[in-house]
């Protein structure tokens, strides 16, 4: 077995209390007093490692310690307890701009990026035109970063780890960033690098792309390890965790929603309107309408789930997945969704249909709608679906 690349053992990350002036002065006195101060906890008591050829997916809610946990591994930040042993090169693509010079042109932070990475100014040299052709950001090229889009400077970062090779990539949330055409080029290359033996810490609220890159997953909560292991136990837990909080507080429609987030501001399930169970008979569809306000006004992904009435997740899928666009747009902030859903299939029982808004590259939930239906029947059958068997005997 080979030796790993990356051993983590006990590692915590606090930061001093002083969130306001007496806390500061405290802490400034203990300071010169010789005496500890007081910190808060980010993360704590995380255990891992990491081997060459593997690839590990960090997932969490915005603030469990992903981001600072990764800045530990890079060397970016210190820790306040624990250790942390590397061998071997790391390339890591963290905070956006991140090893760039933001007055200094694309061409110019290559040299200056990829110097940082180990490159001596030869093999800078022989790879800057791969660099700039993976980048494929035109004449912006000879422009400053600070010209730049975020995901023109997520492009730039990308090809110069490419072109580096590190024996361990480091990236946190790159593939949220940058139109679809190039995160499908990351991708591929991410796929190529791993099949080559490289080694990957991917940190996403992308489950799709964690359970596509990753074999394992660590899933972190409240700066502590909640799961490790296998990525599709590990996620799937994850996303069970999340429907079960999302369940703890329905939210009901608002058409008059104007803000910052994509939204589902209208719902009609079997042509009613009101949030009420909806009663399903045998052979019986759910005709499903479904209006999502977008505050850009690009094309939102729309997904969907079935869960019986304890939670336990039964099917779900979303636009992206299955390839469709909206049914039509209603306005400049407004796009419908219309959905036939066959429950032939599903035992009788109580179940609940829910209803998500996703940003048009279909990474983050932004929101959820629940609508109760039941399905009436006869049948002693066990479980929520219906296999199709058959009984056959040997002769």
């Amino acid at each position: 077995m080979k030796s790993p690349l990356l051993t983590i053992r006990g590692l915590g990350k606090g930061y001093p209390a002083v969130a306001d002036p007496k806390a500061r002065l405290a802490g400034l006195g203990r300071a010169l007093l010789g005496l500890p101060i007081p910190r808060i906890p980010v993360l704590s008591g995380v255990d891992f490692e990491v081997r060459p050829g593997e690839s590990l997916g960090i997932i969490g809610e915005n603030g469990a310690g992903k981001s600072t946990l990764l800045k530990l591994i890079s060397g970016v930040l210190q820790p306040s307890e624990g250790q942390i042993s590397r061998s071997g090169s790391i390339g890591a693509l963290l905070e956006l701009g991140a090893g760039f010079d933001s007055d200094l042109t694309g061409g110019d932070n290559i040299a200056l990026a990829a110097s940082l990475m180990g490159l001596s100014p030869i093999d800078i040299a022989e790879r800057r035109e791969a660099i700039i052709e993976f980048a494929d950001i035109g004449r912006y090229i000879d422009e400053p970063i600070k010209h730049y889009s975020s995901g023109m400077t997520v492009r730039l970062g990308f090809a110069v780890v490419a072109a580096c090779r590190p024996d361990l990539l480091i990236t946190d949330e790159v593939l949220a960033v940058g139109d679809e055409s190039f995160q499908k080029k990351c991708v591929r290359w991410i796929e190529e690098y791993l099949e080559s033996g490289g080694t990957l810490l991917l940190v996403s609220h992308s489950m799709y792309h964690v359970q596509k890159l990753c074999r394992h997953a660590l899933w972190l909560k409240e700066g502590r390890v909640a799961a490790y292991g296998d990525v599709f136990d590990v996620t799937q837990d994850y996303l069970a965790y999340h429907e079960r909080k999302q369940a703890d507080s329905p939210r009901e429609v608002d058409p008059e929603y104007s803000g910052g987030e994509y939204r589902i501001s209208r719902v009609v399930v079997n042509d009613q309107v009101e949030n009420i169970q909806v009663l399903l008979k045998p052979e019986q569809s759910l005709r499903v309408e479904t209006d999502i306000y977008s505050p850009d006004g690009r094309p939102p992904v729309f997904g969907f789930g079935v869960v019986r009435a304890d939670g336990t997740a039964v099917y779900g899928s979303t636009s992206e997945i299955d390839g469709v666009a909206p049914a039509r747009r209603l306005d400049d902030s407004h796009w419908r969704f219309e959905l036939l859903l066959e429950a032939t299939e599903l035992l009788p029982g109580g179940y609940a249909l829910r209803l998500h808004a996703l940003e048009p590259e279909g990474i983050r939930l932004h929101d959820t709608v629940e609508r109760g239906f039941s399905l009436r029947g006869q049948s002693r059958e066990f479980g929520h679906v219906r296999l199709k068997h058959r009984w056959s005997f040997d002769e």
